[in-house]
């Protein structure tokens, strides 16, 4: 499996200095909760892991926002970015996403106004619509009905570009607030989805966008060409800026990666059934009796979940990054065990080119 056909093609069409031009790399963390661990744990694996990824060169590292989910520990990725952004050094640390809808945009602005105050020049603020939990817990989380029970995204967003420039109506009760600390801007705001919508609106506004093609059903290279292409220059951004978030699983051979990803695959067919524990280990996944439709299932979500060696996964991400024109792939590792998930980053990262003395850590 790691014979010089695919050395060749690492070295040839997807050579280093190749894959480095034609995207930059990043990663996607949610804290996963391993089988047999906690959560406490995983926050501190996100840290350390953040460190890591810090000394081999990705570019940013993103937190996702998921409430009352076993399998996820973190439910305050601002908390997350703070304490992230101060355990590394130049890696840019942003929400991959708030979720709008949870959150009074006025305490957005100001919590990442803040962020950006300590850390200047190294946060982002990656915005979704979705509530990140389920019915009862988004209740709980108060979120305010819509008018006719409609979704209320595109009302937040607006406050919250207005918090930022001013511009709510001459007599309108928001001019006397404050949005403090004062003559800090906010971080760049990209958009997530997984469907075409927020891929049309980022277009419109002049905003950055990520698509999560780790879990959509949605062909990525739709939203993506069509932000690209609808992009229209704002106060936000000059041009566009593209992220594709992917699931990985690298090793040092095909066969290795293969059996690490049987936990991910796991999960990922136990979420689809609506249940969400801890993320089971290896010895977990491969004693779990799988039927036929399981494996069917399996199988037909596997062109989410890019597999395999160094040289197999660059190919497999640089053939992404052509079709859908993406600036940025964002990766996602849900691996259980951290040192196996340290080094599929670092793996990664050697192959890439970020870090040509990537380490075996």
């Amino acid at each position: 499996m790691q014979g010089s056909g695919a050395s060749d093609r690492l070295d040839g069409r997807f050579g280093r200095h190749h894959l480095r031009s034609m995207a930059n790399l990043s990663v996607l963390d949610l804290s996963f909760v391993g089988s047999g661990s906690t959560p406490d744990q995983a926050l501190r694996d996100s840290l350390d892991l953040a460190r890591h990824v810090d000394r081999l060169g990705y570019g940013r590292y993103w937190l996702a926002e998921h409430h009352a989910l076993p399998s996820v520990a973190s439910p305050a990725p601002d908390i997350m970015v703070g304490q992230i952004a101060a355990a590394t050094r130049t890696i840019r640390v942003g929400s991959g996403g708030i979720m709008l809808p949870n959150h009074a945009p006025l305490m957005v602005a100001e919590r990442f106004k803040v962020l950006e105050a300590l850390f200047p020049g190294r946060i982002d603020l990656g915005l979704g619509r979705a509530p990140g939990t389920d019915g009862i817990t988004a209740q709980a989380l108060r979120r305010r009905e819509a008018p006719r029970g409609g979704d209320d995204f595109l009302d937040r967003l607006q406050e919250l570009m207005l918090w930022e420039t001013g511009g709510f109506p001459e007599g309108h009760p928001f001019n006397t607030v404050a949005v403090m600390p004062a003559g800090v801007p906010l971080p760049p705001i990209f958009l997530l989805g997984s469907s075409d919508y927020s891929a049309h609106l980022s277009a419109r506004l002049g905003l950055g966008f990520a698509f999560a093609q780790h879990f959509a059903s949605f062909d990525a290279r739709f939203p993506m060409l069509d932000y690209r292409r609808g992009f229209q220059p704002s106060r936000w951004g000059a041009k566009p800026h593209a992220i594709l978030a992917v699931a990985v699983v690298c090793a040092e051979t095909d066969a290795q990666a293969e059996r690490l990803a049987l936990s991910t695959q796991l999960a990922t067919l136990r979420r689809e059934r609506g249940e969400y524990a801890p993320i089971p280990t290896l010895a977990e996944a491969e004693a779990y009796p799988y039927g036929d439709a399981e494996r069917a299932r399996i199988a037909r979500g596997r062109d989410r979940l890019h597999v395999g060696a160094p040289e197999t996964v660059c190919a497999l991400l640089a053939g992404l990054a052509e079709a859908t024109q993406a600036d940025e792939i964002m990766v996602v590792c849900a691996i259980p065990d951290q040192e196996a998930r340290r080094r599929s980053y670092s793996l990664l990262a050697q192959a890439w080119g970020l870090a040509e003395t990537a380490v075996a850590a």
